[in-house]
């Protein structure tokens, strides 16, 4: 007998972990759909590429210019008549300048992988949430079929001791009551499936009809403590995102400090010159080579200093804002972390009500079938078990959810 049991106990526990590991491999496949197909990830991930495009841009010299000149009356000199002119130049910021603004580029770019990081980790919650509604309505729809399964039991009950003279007809009337209320409710569950199934394939960005696979089993939370410090969302995408925007402003601000320096033009100048009719002229004819020196005079300074400011002031709210990020972590980290431990103590208790309630069902029913007596006490409890029952499944779902939610909240920056 004792072997016996352990045979069974190793049967249901493999059955279990090959369950878990089952929802684990299900999940993690939607997951991988969700991060290739969810048109949120691929906004995010395109608007971090097109950010990889600027700072190419920013860190470029401007064109040279090139000015060609020609004379409808030529320009008569010493060695002879200007008929065309060239003059090329090319202008250089001043030192450091288009390596600030790659820097400035660089690091919001940055800043824009973070968002996608942080993008693609909220839609992975939210398809962690609406599989975990789908595992409530499944569970609901079981209990619901159970128990429908009892009210027909309990009904044949009743119809015996009704027809042995020791029960009342009205015992068997509130048995079909009860159990056009199950038939209902089980209906009304499966007609909530479509919705689900709409959304979480809206998510998974494919075709709304196709089919889900219903979890049967959900992860239980893992009990860790969690010590909750200044440093425990430092390196969340959204924090390290502010952060290299507030880096980038910075750079921003070396570039306005540097935009307010000269450039600097260096350039070259020819010029076509014909031959005159003079005997031994020296250089008769002779084109003309002059290199040019072109130096800016930043001398409105209002632009620059107003840039300067700018990027001041843009610093300042990026910090505001980052410290505002960080509080409202804390909240949701504080407010989820307490509907884990909520769940676990409902789900402890739920569990301890089911067996005690599934005795007291039993004695009950065992006295109905001796005296006849006690049915509506039968039906309540049989109630307060499905009750008990749902409310087991809706926490583990909560539970579940509240757990994702901590794992968005302390995901780490890529």
């Amino acid at each position: 007998m004792k072997n016996k049991i352990i045979y069974k106990s190793i049967v249901l526990l493999v059955f279990a972990l090959c369950s878990l590991q089952s929802f684990s491999q299900t999940l993690d496949n939607y997951l991988v759909i969700a991060s290739k197909n969810n048109p949120e990830i691929k906004a995010a991930y395109l608007k971090f590429e097109a950010a990889l495009q600027k700072a190419p841009q920013v860190s470029s010299l401007p064109d040279p210019t090139l000015t060609v000149s020609a004379f409808g009356r030529m320009i008569e000199t010493r060695v002879g008549a200007q008929e065309a002119r060239f003059s090329l130049m090319q202008m250089f910021p001043w030192f450091g300048t288009l390596e600030a603004k790659k820097d400035a580029a660089n690091l919001m770019a940055e800043a824009t992988f973070q968002n996608y990081v942080d993008t693609k980790n909220e839609v992975f919650l939210n398809v962690k949430k609406v599989h975990a509604e789908l595992f409530e309505l499944q569970k609901m729809i079981q209990l619901e079929q159970e128990n429908l399964s009892i009210l027909n039991t309990y009904k044949e009950l009743s119809l015996s001791k009704f027809k042995n003279a020791k029960g009342s007809m009205v015992d068997v009337v509130r048995i079909d009551i009860k159990r056009n209320e199950s038939t209902t409710n089980i209906q009304i569950l499966k007609d909530k499936f479509k919705p689900l199934q709409t959304a979480f394939n809206s998510v998974l960005n494919r075709e709304l009809d196709t089919s889900i696979v219903y979890p049967n089993e959900l992860p239980v939370a893992v009990n860790e403590q969690i010590i909750q410090t200044d440093s425990l969302f430092s390196n969340n995408p959204k924090v390290v995102m502010l952060q290299h925007e507030k880096e980038a402003f910075e750079a921003q601000k070396i570039i306005a400090q540097k935009e307010g320096l000269p450039k600097i033009g260096l350039g070259l100048d020819y010029s076509i010159i014909s031959k005159r009719d003079v005997p031994n002229l020296d250089m008769n004819g002779q084109d003309a080579i002059m290199p040019m020196l072109t130096v800016t005079l930043p001398i409105f300074r209002k632009k620059h200093n107003a840039s300067k400011k700018e990027a001041a002031l843009q610093i300042q709210a990026t910090e505001a804002k980052q410290e505002t990020v960080k509080n409202n972590l804390a909240s949701s980290f504080s407010s989820a972390k307490y509907d884990v431990e909520k769940s676990k103590n409902l789900i402890a208790l739920f569990e301890t009500q089911t067996k005690s309630t599934k005795q007291a069902v039993s004695l009950l029913v065992t006295s109905y079938s001796n005296s006849g007596s006690d049915f509506v006490e039968i039906l309540r409890m049989n109630q307060d078990l499905l009750m008990y029952q749902k409310a087991t499944a809706t926490e583990l779902k909560n539970q579940f959810i509240a757990q994702a939610k901590l794992e968005y909240l302390l995901s780490k920056a890529e």
